[in-house]
């Protein structure tokens, strides 16, 4: 029979058995120590620092315990009945095989299982067959940490493996004695279905965080790119103005000089056509990167000299802004002056938004190296609704100072407000060349 005549049976039947190899027999006693417990959880993070290293074993020394408890079990039952010191020592084995499960868990249970009829036979014990009171605590301790260190289909590959054991030692290895195979197939099989449901759960809050981590990543990527686009866009208007500017001096130079050698006409035309061709390429940029539904603006792009428009558009939004400027206002780049323009819209809408019921206050310095904003708010005095885009505004201000190689602050003050402060760098504007022309000589 072929690999395509087989049945879907046949397939369905090697993949389970595949399974159960995979799960519990191959590299079954491997070295697969349990790490230690994460501390950051709702209780643990906050034991001090101390309790919460010990913390982080919690789960070693549960096992342990358990361990510690079915030895104990052992040696109560024997003296019950009166059996020898040899025979309460056989709960060793149980206990073993749940400590074993730390370092090598398919392989404690195979210890377990497989251990089940010589305790019993070797114990003697009348309270049932074939697992022993020991034996039953030990082998459920045993199954719940293998559940939980594996996967879910490695927990009904134990229960069925037990069931089989079960039915096996009553059919050839039972020996008049009274069952308790149906209280092992149920106590395993409630406590492996809450491990596996647990463990379900677990894997699906991890999978669910790292999708909100990815997630958010890729968010804050598209608004990076986004603000970043937009600047882009409002600069434009800014450099085409320039390269204008010197498209039209280079070709009108040449008419302000008498009689022009052929070599500066020359190198005017060159300016001029490198400055239109600077200008083509600035406009098929923007049209890559502008959007589908954008309209390019009408008016010019803002300055500060329109602060106080916009304050008054604040103000009637209801946000109560006070202005104060320091320093000797004068004309600055006019990147620099929509960037500020920009940062101060952006401060002032975020208090609008986060901060209802409070004031703001707006400062402008014009000092020697550069242009210093400062946008702080007070407390929010009314109900602070969330929104999606909380964070947004912030990225857009950051990348406008860094372009311009500023430095930016964004920190909520002590009295619960907010405050954002930034200082961008601008030259020194060089005074103009002045050109003397040489009076002709007799």
């Amino acid at each position: 029979m072929t690999e395509k005549t087989r049945s879907p049976e046949f397939h369905l039947a090697m993949g389970t058995l595949s399974g159960l190899r995979q799960d519990l027999f191959h590299d079954a006693f491997s070295y697969r120590p349990l790490p230690p417990m994460r501390t950051d959880g709702p209780l643990t993070r906050r034991l001090p620092g101390r309790l919460r290293k010990y913390a982080a074993w919690t789960p070693h020394a549960v096992v342990v315990g358990l361990a510690m408890f079915v030895m104990l079990l052992s040696m109560v039952v024997a003296d019950s009945e009166g059996a020898g010191v040899g025979v309460a020592l056989v709960g060793f084995i149980p206990a073993g095989a749940l400590v074993m499960t730390l370092v090598r868990p398919a392989g404690g249970w195979w210890v377990s299982l497989l251990s089940t009829p010589f305790v019993g036979v070797v114990g003697h014990y009348s309270d049932g067959w074939p697992w022993s009171p020991s034996s039953f605590v030990g082998h459920l301790g045993v199954m719940v940490v293998v559940a939980a260190r594996t996967r879910p289909r490695t927990a009904a590959w134990m229960w069925a493996c037990t069931a089989a054991y079960a039915v096996f030692a009553e059919v050839f290895l039972g020996g008049g004695y009274s069952t308790d195979s149906p209280q092992m197939l149920v106590f395993s099989g409630f406590a492996l279905l809450t491990t596996a449901l647990v463990s379900v759960r677990r894997e699906a809050q991890r999978e669910v965080k790292v999708q909100r981590t990815v997630t958010a990543v890729e968010r804050d990527r598209r608004t990076l790119l986004e603000e970043r686009t937009t600047i882009a866009r409002e600069l434009h208007d800014v450099v085409a103005h320039h390269m204008s500017v010197v498209a039209i001096q280079a070709e009108a130079a040449p008419y302000r000089v008498e009689n022009p050698p052929p070599e500066l006409e020359q190198a005017f035309v060159t300016i001029r056509e490198n400055a239109v061709a600077a200008l083509t390429e600035l406009r098929r940029v923007l049209g890559v990167v502008r959007a589908e539904d954008y309209e390019a603006p009408d008016a010019p792009q803002p300055t500060l000299a329109e602060l106080d428009g916009l304050i008054a558009n604040v103000g009637d939004a209801g946000l109560t802004v006070d202005k104060t400027v320091t320093g000797s206002v004068r004309e600055l780049p006019q990147g620099v002056e929509l960037s500020a323009y920009r940062i101060i819209q952006e401060a002032l809408s975020n208090a609008l938004r986060h901060a209802p019921g409070s004031t703001a206050k707006v400062e402008v310095s014009y000092v020697l190296g550069g242009l210093g904003l400062r946008i702080v708010n007070t407390a929010p005095q009314g109900l602070v609704k969330a929104s999606p885009g909380a964070g947004h505004g912030i990225t857009g201000m950051r990348e406008r100072v860094s372009m311009l190689n500023g430095e930016m602050t964004a920190e909520a003050t002590e009295d619960g407000g907010y405050e954002v402060a930034v200082f961008i760098p601008v030259a020194p504007s060089e005074p103009a060349a002045t050109v003397v022309t040489p009076e002709p000589t007799a």
